[in-house]
């Protein structure tokens, strides 16, 4: 279903994209940007390809994630960067015009993407992410996941790319919220080709902040068709940011699926595809 290249997004420095495609049109190209960002896009695969038929599925690893190039200089791994390899991609493929989904940490580049380019972006599909700092929460499921996470990052003999996998494998039970659905997610992890350069200038506090400053009347401004996605129980965002978000931005959608988490394309995959192929009709 999916054919596999490398595509050269940048020459100084050297960068080139792993995009995996479906078959179709580029007037029908939908642009799937990962979340992690030290993941790829294999997670998003199921239940996405369910849209081959209708549209061309442009998956691409981040630079610096799963099968890109990967070993840049810490300052080249920005919000930015990552955007600016987006744009070239779309360039390289012939694709004037895209559906951009951002799942995540992929959500703000989306946000940043339809802000530095918006004659490249259709509609926007902002899943399981933010438009705005969370606030402090209180209640006790994202307490625990944030002590869970903590402890995934605090192992001092794991570094690298398996300290990445260890921390998505112990969140993984917050992540979602069926949890008979865990061992299969836990199989699909063990797919993704996790790295740990976007760690790195994070550690060092190098890393520029993914978050779009003002996104709600930026985004709002440019009346890009835009489609709010997200968990009930979503531990890393909480559900009212996504609401008050849809609320003020007057082009805005907002579908909230029950029983599903931070993974809510696994914890109810047929309704968030569902949802997600609607949005796009």
């Amino acid at each position: 279903m999916f054919a596999e290249q490398l595509v050269t997004v940048s020459r100084r420095p050297p960068v080139e994209l792993l995009v995996a495609q479906s078959a179709g049109s580029a007037h029908r190209a939908l642009l799937v940007i990962h979340g992690g960002p030290d993941w790829d896009h294999t997670y998003l695969r199921e239940p996405l390809d369910g849209l081959a038929g209708t549209h061309r599925l442009v998956m691409p690893d981040l630079r610096g994630c799963g099968r890109s190039t990967r070993g840049l200089p810490d300052d080249q791994y920005t919000p930015d960067a990552a955007v600016g390899d987006l744009i070239a991609l779309l360039d390289a493929l012939g694709i004037g015009r895209a559906d951009v989904l951002g799942f995540s940490y992929g959500g703000l580049l989306g946000q940043r993407l339809a802000l530095a380019a918006p004659h490249r972006v259709r509609c926007l599909v902002l899943a399981s992410t933010t438009v705005e700092a969370v606030p402090a929460r209180a209640d006790i499921w994202a307490d625990n996941w944030a002590v869970v996470r903590a402890d995934a990052w605090s192992d001092p003999s794991l570094t690298g790319p398996e300290q990445t996998r260890a921390a998505a494998v112990a969140t993984a039970p917050t992540d979602l919220w069926r949890q008979e659905l865990l061992p299969a997610y836990l199989r699909r992890l063990e797919s993704v080709r996790f790295s740990a350069e976007w760690l790195r200038p994070l550690r060092a506090g190098i890393l520029p902040p993914a978050l779009v400053e003002n996104a709600v009347p930026r985004l709002a401004a440019l009346a890009i068709p835009t489609f709010f996605l997200h968990g009930r129980h979503d531990p890393t965002f909480p559900v009212s940011v996504a609401q008050e978000a849809a609320d003020r931005i007057p082009s805005a959608g907002l579908e909230i699926l029950e029983e599903a988490g931070h993974m809510a394309h696994v914890d109810q995959p047929d309704a968030w595809l569902a949802a997600v192929a609607a949005f796009l009709t």
